[in-house]
């Protein structure tokens, strides 16, 4: 049976991440960055792809990365969720490199590998794995449109682009007008993406890339949600213990016990089916099925823990200066992100042979 228990490799991993973006990413700091023009802490991105080469996890030695597992770059996302870290490791070091080594190319895959370039593909955050998905006009070898929802447009360097004639191409981000969009999740702002006579590289077909970078991102997102879970469960828990009433712990009050017991199941599953997605992500074994199934359970599991944090708080747990919103409005945009969690359900059921009457 296959192990999803954390190596001792994975651990240590963990350890090192975390103690990363406590230095980078404490709470007062994220938020003031939210409430900034560069939503994106591009001094912790560096750290985690400079110091650690974190953005080139998925990506072969050959081709100038680390050579890891979907299992390590789940790790790395935990944390990240943990620390509802404004930085674009999903879109780049996930989406935009599996769309790549679809793809092929080396030479690019080398440059996000490093960290130093920041990739995005331009398919809408929403946008489940195997759905369709917009594509903007080919003419005389330049693009023209544009692209709504575009998470992490605006730190990117290179942006991945489906076109009409069934192409991915690369563009530099100079070449394109990324408009802001107003998103609920500050710490992953979305964008328009206005292409107008853009100049472009083809890279390959886009269908099955954008298939397999979409298949991915659905699969570690569910280890950004279990992350930010289970920060909720360990900082309820820990306020609740502290704070008092009628000279007793309101963490010993009956109601609220059987209410923390509850998440503590729900996150405990979370933790299994998202192992369970790194695991067949890495081996390749049933990857569509775990995908699903987890995406199924981690939405739901990552907005109650938010909610049940930010209601267990009482008061403090309304004020701006409490990072319980970032995880709130976080877990909420995580939830339509790849594909709601009822898309997924219906993907299952089609996988498995469960169709409804």
């Amino acid at each position: 049976m296959t192990d999803l228990l954390y190596s001792e490799e994975e651990e240590a991993l963990r350890a090192a991440v975390r103690d990363l973006l406590a230095d980078h990413c404490d709470a007062p700091g994220v938020i003031a960055r939210t409430e900034s023009d560069a939503p994106h802490d591009l001094a912790a991105w560096k750290a985690l792809t400079d110091g650690m080469g974190l953005a080139g996890l998925l990506v072969p030695e050959a081709q100038g990365g680390q050579g890891a597992t979907h299992r390590e770059a789940a790790v790395v996302l935990e944390e990240l969720g943990r620390a509802v870290a404004p930085v674009p490791y999903l879109s780049s070091a996930v989406v935009a490199t599996e769309a790549l080594l679809e793809c092929g190319d080396e030479e690019l895959l080398g440059r996000l590998a490093s960290g130093r370039t920041v990739g995005v593909l331009a398919v809408g955050l929403h946008r489940a794995p195997g759905t369709a998905f917009h594509s903007v006009r080919l003419e005389n070898g330049t693009l023209h449109g544009e692209l709504r929802g575009i998470a992490d447009a605006a730190a990117a360097d290179v942006l991945l682009v489906p076109a009409e004639d069934g192409g991915l191409y690369a563009v530099d981000a100079s070449d394109a007008t990324v408009t802001p969009q107003a998103s609920l999740d500050l710490t992953r702002p979305l964008a328009t993406v206005t292409l107008n006579g853009a100049r472009a590289r083809r890279l390959g077909a886009a269908e099955p890339a954008v298939r397999r970078a979409l298949l991915a991102g659905a699969g570690l997102l569910t280890s950004e949600q279990l992350g930010l879970a289970d920060w909720a469960l360990t900082e309820t828990v820990r306020y609740l213990k502290e704070r008092k009433q009628f000279n007793r712990p309101v963490g010993g009050f009956q109601a609220l016990k059987h209410r923390l017991a509850q998440l503590w199941l729900e996150t405990v599953n979370l933790r299994a089916a998202a192992r369970n997605a790194a695991d067949a992500l890495a081996t390749g074994e049933d990857v569509e099925v775990a995908v699903a199934v987890a995406q199924s359970f981690a939405a739901p599991v990552a907005v109650h823990a938010a909610e049940e944090a930010l209601q267990l708080h009482a008061g403090i747990g309304m004020t701006w200066e409490h990072p319980i919103h970032l995880y709130l409005k976080r877990a909420k945009a995580d939830s339509i992100a790849y594909g709601t969690a009822g898309a997924h359900r219906s993907a299952v059921a089609e996988l498995v042979g469960l169709q409804a009457p």
